[in-house]
């Protein structure tokens, strides 16, 4: 199949700059990249193409030649041999893929020309009480971690030394094998992609730059969260290899179960148990709040479930808002253990309410009435 043109391929103009060049490139090697299009055959060929392209025009002398003859006056399969990747053009791929890819896979180059990795993110479960969550805290955690190295500063080289760049790849971390139209670019065996060779280490970290601490942090628990909530600790993860930039830790919120209430978004619910007097002749009873204790009117006739909503009781939520509700639900207690004198006088009130009928009980004997009808319906 032939070649598309290296212009069209990068969609550039043939008078197009340096970095116009570079510019174009970095976006198309952004979308076509096989770490974000894994098993896309059609994308890792318009990488891979895009790559060539660039490698090309990014070299005065090859461009020159590409633009007079074609692909013929820059046909691979003129020369070929091992060395640095990129070697002989003007920019080096690997350091054009530092500079696309840094950001997005954790790679990049530190001034020396030593390669560096952003550190890892880490996360901490933190368990709260259903009051701090509602109210907000601070709290101290102690979070393992690699911290840098404090006498290298991270370079993993002994103070006053410091890395050289690899001779094998020319600092670059990566070298290319070069047959005919094939070309493998894969990690420098020497250095094994940092670019750098530490000849003298740091005795403190042994060359690698980084320490296993704990440290001590404190974290500020906004008011409102709930389970399942993350707060981000920018910087505070992992320090970065080769004095890279560290990563973020992520504190993980898990609310323990509350002995009185449960909690569904900003709404706290509790069962009120009452006694079989005050469902029936109503009453007042003290209720516990997060904020504090509150009288509960029960009215007459009140039957187990009834609910109870208490305005703004609740839970204030964590991205702003009006303040949740409290919903009681009652719960008629039936009396244990009587004595013989209380087991007497429920018969006798059950004795006087029975001879009411539905009057005293509808729902029992709305119940019954429908029972008696399912059989009657059975038997016809």
């Amino acid at each position: 199949m032939a070649k598309r043109d290296y212009y069209e391929v990068l969609g550039v103009s043939k008078n197009a700059s340096e970095a116009e060049l570079k510019k174009a490139y970095r976006r198309a090697a952004q979308k076509y990249h096989p770490d974000r299009n894994p098993d896309d055959e059609e994308a890792e060929h318009n990488f891979k193409e895009c790559k060539e392209a660039y490698e090309i025009l990014s070299d005065s002398q090859k461009r020159a030649a590409y633009d007079q003859f074609g692909h013929a006056g820059v046909d691979p399969s003129m020369g070929g041999g091992y060395g640095p990747a990129g070697a002989g053009a003007g920019a080096s791929f690997s350091d054009i893929f530092g500079d696309v890819f840094g950001d997005i896979f954790g790679g990049g180059r530190a001034a020396g020309g030593q390669r560096v990795y952003r550190g890892s993110d880490l996360r901490y479960n933190l368990e709260l009480s259903l009051e701090d969550a509602v109210a907000g805290t601070e709290v101290k955690i102690r979070v393992p971690t690699q911290v840098t190295c404090d006498a290298c500063n991270g370079s993993g080289a002994k103070k006053g030394s410091t890395p050289t760049p690899c001779s094998t790849c020319g600092g670059h971390g990566q070298v290319r094998m070069q047959q005919g139209f094939f070309s493998l670019q894969q990690t420098c065996p020497r250095c094994h992609g940092s670019g750098t060779i530490i000849s003298d280490p740091c005795q403190k970290c042994h060359g690698k730059g980084r320490l296993q601490e704990r440290k001590t942090l404190s974290v500020k628990v906004p008011a409102g969260v709930d389970t399942g909530d993350r707060i981000r600790l920018a910087s505070e993860g992992e320090a970065g290899e080769s004095g890279g930039p560290p990563g973020d830790l992520y504190v993980q919120i898990q609310v323990k179960p509350h002995p009185i209430f449960t909690r569904e978004e900003n709404t706290l619910y509790c069962e009120v148990p009452i006694s079989f007097v005050t469902a029936a002749l109503g009453g007042e009873l003290e209720v516990p709040t997060l904020s504090g204790r509150v009288n509960l009117k029960i009215p007459p006739e009140t039957q187990t479930g009834k609910m109870f909503r208490m305005r703004a009781k609740g839970v204030k939520p964590v991205r702003g808002g009006p303040v949740g509700d409290l919903v009681c639900r009652v719960k008629v207690e039936t009396p244990v253990k009587l004595n013989r004198k209380q087991k007497e006088l429920l018969q006798e009130f059950a004795s006087e309410v029975e001879g009411g009928g539905s009057h005293h009980s509808p729902q029992a004997s709305s119940w019954v009435d429908g029972v008696k009808k399912f059989f009657d319906g059975l038997g016809g």
